[in-house]
């Protein structure tokens, strides 16, 4: 039986973890408001059942067998982390002032996809992390299905989290100056993760 009683904590960890998604999240949740943020932030569910799939398939171990097939989606990801925060550098002041949203939530939610989808190390994790709470006298499978679900659940509740947290911020701090900042900061962040993603060697 999964020791729920410790994956639950641990994985919630690794959901609230301040990542290039999250810090996206609260960006857009101060700028642009709770639903904007909370449905854009939603865009990398589909990411996360993909790789999860791919994990219990165990197309993540054939990834980790091979360095080249790792190596180009590594840096495919940290490219486009990289281009991202390079946008939001450049474009901080224009997207302070941004106050309409016509037709943009899809995207905010095609920007998380693939921000989520590109990180290799998301396999990664999965690959590395479920099967440490795997119980090998039951069938594995359904027991790497279960913890995959309880984390999409979980990271559903992360999201909120730092959407509702960067509303109240936004709230506080109105001024298109710190939203400038704001919005640097995450570019910045992006930036690092894209660097770091591409110079890592796992």
């Amino acid at each position: 039986m999964i020791a729920w009683s410790i994956f639950i904590p641990a994985c919630f960890a690794l959901n609230c973890a301040p990542g290039p998604n999250n810090m996206l999240a609260f960006s857009n949740a101060a700028r642009l408001g709770l639903v904007p943020a909370l449905l854009g932030g939603l865009g990398r569910m589909p990411a996360f059942v993909f790789l999860i799939a791919v994990t219990i398939v165990g197309l993540g171990a054939v990834l980790a067998a091979s360095a080249t097939a790792f190596t180009i989606i590594k840096l495919v990801g940290a490219a486009y982390l990289i281009y991202v925060g390079i946008q939001f550098w450049r474009k901080a002041r224009a997207l302070a002032s941004a106050t309409s949203l016509d037709r943009a939530i899809g995207k905010l939610m095609r920007r998380d996809f693939v921000i989520a989808i590109s990180n290799p190390k998301a396999i990664a994790v999965f690959t590395a992390f479920f099967p440490q709470f795997i119980d090998a006298s039951q069938p594995a499978w359904s027991q790497l299905a279960a913890m995959g679900g309880v984390f999409l659940a979980l990271e559903v509740v992360a999201v909120a989290l730092y959407v509702v947290s960067g509303v109240v911020l936004g709230k506080m701090l109105k001024s298109e100056r710190v939203f400038v900042h704001l919005n640097r900061l995450v570019g910045a962040v992006l930036i690092v993760s894209g660097g770091t993603m591409a110079v890592s060697r796992n």
